[in-house]
């Protein structure tokens, strides 16, 4: 056995346990941070340790009427649990405090944290990986651990090394910290942070069949020369509303046709529920404008293609030009996203309610670490 081999295996080891509740975006977060997060607790908080980092998976419907202290004590007895020193979990839920938008919080008692990954907004594993180790050093110093070196951890330090994070509240001598958010710009980041979380890509391909029996409405609306003549004669106002009024009925009728509306009950706090909801509301809305541009496009090219300038004029009665077929694409596109609405009703149930933010199906292909 080499030297280097004999001084490590006697360096004081610290198990830190990351675990992802609800095992679906957290997950490839944490998975991502896992890989690397030794290397920064050595580089960060003390490298005459040996950092072990132990991944893990938490309840795929995660407590949701305790807030961040329920979090926390389930993470508390699963650290106990597994022996971790110390264990940090990385969730999707959007947590407040005080009405103000919760990042992390922390309780050296316990010794665990747990981190709000929407309220980091939309760079969460830059994010994380600064807030992480922090966190682990804290919990540690504050829990007096004689393995890590007393360290002078200032309540300011993550505020300005993390734009998320607007100040620290609690007292720093008893362990009980939370990092919180400003009111305002704080949820406008929690927004965007669920609807990353939400992967709104993933509800673009839910809608897939859709878009397809769209674009196929949209083809037959083509040959008909009396949408022609209702497309010239209304104004760029008309049409703006008939569009936002066809993609806000294919929005509803998704939501109402898959139960997609998050009630609030005893599990679930009407702040929580509103939440959700806007989640919800903001994933379908990205992902059916998105459905809508691609529509806009086909049927552009379509029309170029097989509608000639001169059949065009002869039904306008008059020179037409680019912005002609631009509003001929406008309008079809428009229609064909109000008949979209009725047909979504034919999309498959597990793909549509996966853009319900509340919603997370059993993960497959994934093993928890206390099942191995």
């Amino acid at each position: 056995m080499s030297s280097d081999d004999h001084s490590e295996q006697h360096r004081p080891e610290i198990v830190v346990g990351l675990v992802a509740t609800p095992p679906d975006h957290p997950a490839q977060v944490a998975a991502r941070l896992a890989a690397e997060l030794a290397d920064r607790l050595a580089e960060q908080v003390n490298a005459d340790v040996r950092w072990t980092v132990q991944q893990g998976w938490g309840d795929v419907s995660p407590r949701r009427d305790g807030g961040a202290e329920a979090l926390l004590d389930d993470l508390a007895r699963r650290r106990a649990d597994e022996n971790w020193d110390v264990a940090v979990c990385l969730t999707d839920l959007p947590l407040h405090t005080d009405r103000m938008p919760l990042v992390a919080q922390t309780s050296a008692q316990r010794r665990v944290a747990v981190v709000s990954l929407p309220a980091l907004g939309l760079r969460q594993l830059r994010a994380v990986r600064t807030v992480v180790p922090d966190l682990v050093g804290r919990l540690l110093t504050d829990a007096s651990d004689q393995r890590v070196p007393p360290a002078d951890w200032e309540p300011a330090g993550l505020t300005s090394r993390v734009p998320a994070i607007g100040r620290m509240v609690g007292e720093g001598h008893t362990g009980e910290l939370r990092y919180v958010a400003s009111r305002l710009i704080g949820r406008v980041r929690l927004l965007t942070g669920m609807v990353r979380a939400n992967r709104p890509g993933r509800a673009l391909l839910g809608l897939s069949k859709l878009l397809v029996g769209v674009l196929g409405t949209a083809a037959f609306s083509l040959t008909t020369s009396t949408i022609w003549q209702v497309g010239d004669a209304l104004g760029g106002l008309r049409l703006a509303v008939i569009m936002l009024l066809g993609l806000t009925a294919l929005v509803a009728w998704l939501i109402v046709a898959h139960d997609l509306w998050e009630k609030p009950d005893r599990e679930t706090p009407a702040e929580l529920a509103r939440m959700f909801n806007v989640g919800t509301i903001l994933t379908l809305t990205l992902a059916t404008a998105v459905s809508y541009v691609v529509l806009f496009a086909g049927t552009l090219l379509a029309a170029a293609l097989l509608i000639d300038t001169s059949v065009l004029e002869q039904t306008l009665k008059r020179p037409v030009d680019v912005t002609d077929y631009l509003t001929l694409a406008w309008i079809i596109s428009s229609l064909a996203t109000v008949g979209g609405a009725i047909g979504s009703g034919l999309e498959d149930e597990e793909t549509v309610r996966a853009a319900a933010y509340g919603y997370h199906p059993e993960p497959g292909g994934w093993k928890d670490q206390k099942d191995r």
